[in-house]
């Protein structure tokens, strides 16, 4: 039984608190907190009408560590569960290890003004985490997270040696608007608009933007456009999975979404320097970010399914082998249950469970963590009960050819 406290409240939040609230005999007391807390008063609101459960709320500023270590004081909070921004993960880290509590969070480090995430300065707290005695859990969403698990239960439970990973996330919804993002606009954009990299064979591959496409057929979606980008998985996989020969991350786009993006760019409205404008600084993409629809508004019209998950190939019993493992998620069903689409319900349901894990002693340790490092068989038991169930396809071999 553990005091959590969550701090962020879009839309991962909304699904990550929800399910905590389902899940409270486990989370005794729930604390949420946010920058605006009147966000943080509206889920708690949903919360109260449709479970009955009570959970405190309080405004935070996540890029002050002191405010943060005495909320995390004023709160008694054990367990944290940042779903704030990647750009904060390393404040409320620190806010963790002056106070000794465990740490969580969806997405790794981002650099503010530079358009890369890494986990490097989150590994680099590592010796800190274990001389406070606590368990750092990092990128405990779906891509990273889910995705990270299922690799794990391929490695410990259905190959000798995986040689290949293709990791594909799919979003077959539809909002109705003409250009929006699943989730924060600032961080998908660049995400989206960086250049893509991949492994092989010893190395990293760096490519231009959407430089290399694929069809693939998706399960209950059907056959889509994919594009390889750089996701933050990689990084910790290829040190985690052994006899690795590449991974590649894919994601799916219409073609409308790609004009618009190149549209934007073209004109600098996705760039991350501050330019002057009538005699005051801005920053192009945040003011792009303030035009685009919320994502945390989507839900409630957004229809269709998604489709995450890994492609994984190697050696079983001396035989090759090949399996599809992956979750299909509908939009409408998610937004009916927690008010929030697909997207941010992929993310949020994996966040409440690492914390479930982490509060119940299953997963355990001291230091910081990548999620594929911990014994799968639970999360994966987690992910069919909580509303998140997968499916395996074995199929014929053909990755890496």
């Amino acid at each position: 039984m553990k005091n959590l406290l969550i701090i962020g409240a879009g839309g991962v939040s909304r699904v990550a608190t929800v399910k905590c609230a389902m899940n409270s005999h486990t989370f005794t007391h729930i604390t949420l907190a946010s920058r605006t807390k009147s966000k943080c008063d509206e889920i708690a609101s949903f919360i109260k009408e449709r479970l009955g459960v009570e959970i405190d709320t309080a405004q935070i500023d996540a890029d002050d560590k002191d405010a943060v270590v005495k909320l995390i004081k004023k709160t008694g909070a054990e367990i944290l569960l940042n779903v704030a921004l990647p750009y904060q993960d390393l404040t409320l880290m620190d806010a963790c290890i002056e106070t000794k509590i465990h740490y969580i969070d969806t997405a790794n480090y981002e650099h503010p003004s530079l358009a890369q995430f890494e986990y490097k300065e989150q590994w680099a707290r590592n010796d800190k985490f274990k001389e406070a005695g606590i368990l750092g859990l990092l990128g405990s969403g779906f891509d990273p997270g889910v995705t990270n698990v299922f690799c794990a239960y391929a490695q410990q439970n259905l190959f000798d040696e995986i040689f290949y990973i293709d990791i594909l996330d799919c979003n077959a919804g539809d909002h109705g608007y003409a250009f929006a993002t699943n989730f924060n606009p600032e961080i998908n954009l660049r995400e989206v608009s960086a250049k893509g990299r991949y492994w092989e064979n010893g190395k990293w591959i760096q490519t231009e933007p959407m430089e290399i496409k694929m069809e693939w057929d998706y399960p209950e979606i059907g056959i889509k456009d994919s594009y390889l980008l750089y996701h933050e998985e990689l990084e910790s996989l290829v040190k985690n999975i052994k006899g690795l020969k590449r991974i590649r991350f894919f994601m799916t786009f219409g073609q409308s979404y790609l004009t618009h993006m190149k549209c934007l760019e073209n004109v600098g409205m996705l760039g991350i320097k501050p330019i002057m404008h009538q005699g005051r600084e801005i920053i192009p993409i945040e003011f792009l970010k303030t035009l685009l629809p919320d994502p945390a508004s989507l839900g409630v019209r957004t229809k269709g399914y998604t489709n995450i998950g890994c492609v994984i190939r190697g050696i079983k019993e001396g035989k090759d082998k090949q399996i599809y493992i992956y979750n299909v998620c509908d939009h409408q069903a998610c937004y009916k249950e927690t008010g929030a689409q697909a997207v941010s319900y992929t993310t949020g349901v994996p966040a409440m469970i690492g914390a479930k894990l982490i509060a119940k002693g299953i997963w355990k340790g001291q230091g910081v963590f990548n999620m594929e490092e911990f014994d799968a068989k639970p999360f994966m038991e987690e992910l069919n009960s909580q509303g998140l169930a997968w499916k395996i396809i074995e199929m014929t071999p053909s990755l890496g050819e």
